[in-house]
């Protein structure tokens, strides 16, 4: 796969609210929501190409539900036989387990384990674009009209950085992603302006279909 799996940077810190949901009760709607689609999907539809170069929609899917799926030592195993290349070894064991198991089996680790703690690198921040960002690789390729709510794609903009940016190789140098459906922008230049969720895939190094991005630069940011 040569799309990154989402893992950003270091969450940083929030104030909690007591009428802003928490990180894990978003982290369990976000896979509730996504299972539910998932399990509505025609049997075509798991053989479609995503946003993640190489990898169909069960790829991807699988992938969801690999940090419930295998233990830390079994991890660390699969890390070593990868030469220590996370994308790798993600790669090999996705393709692993869409094999293996059926749709109905991946959709049931998702819905399963929504309440699961595991979060990748990066903290429950990263474990919410996990979820966020592979579930978009997924609806924007089969052109399915899901928006993310607002509350959750806020948190995830709200955490892009250079840092970041550098992990997914998106150069936006000279570039402000400007969203057009709520108040937000990052970077500096001339304006690529879209969706908030669209801009979010465009910082975590996805190239999106024709039609969803506008300004100057969109065709940098557009699959050929």
């Amino acid at each position: 796969m040569t799309g990154n799996t989402p893992h950003p940077a270091p969450e940083p810190h929030r104030t909690q609210h007591p009428s802003t949901p928490s990180l894990g009760s978003e982290i369990a709607a976000e896979r509730r929501e996504l299972a539910a689609l998932f399990a509505d999907l025609r049997a075509e539809q798991w053989d479609a190409p995503t946003l993640c170069a190489g990898w169909q929609v069960r790829e991807v899917a699988a992938h969801m539900s690999m940090g419930f799926r295998y233990s830390l030592p079994r991890i660390a195993l699969e890390l070593i036989k990868a030469g220590g290349n996370l994308h790798r070894m993600a790669d090999r064991l996705a393709r692993a387990d869409a094999a293996a198991l059926s749709p109905d089996e991946i959709v049931a680790a998702l819905a399963d384990n929504a309440e699961n703690p595991w979060k990748p690198p990066g903290g429950r921040t990263a474990g919410l674009g996990h979820d966020v960002v592979h579930g978009l690789d997924i609806t924007v390729a089969l052109g399915l009209d899901r928006r993310v709510p607002e509350d959750r794609l806020r948190i995830l903009l709200d955490a892009i950085n250079p840092r970041g940016v550098r992990f997914f190789g998106v150069d936006l140098t000279g570039v402000e992603l400007r969203a057009d459906d709520l108040d937000w922008s990052y970077g500096s230049g001339t304006p690529l302006t879209g969706t908030g969720q669209d801009l979010l895939l465009v910082a975590f190094g996805r190239r999106l279909p024709p039609g969803r991005l506008h300004g100057e630069p969109r065709e940098r940011f557009v699959a050929g």
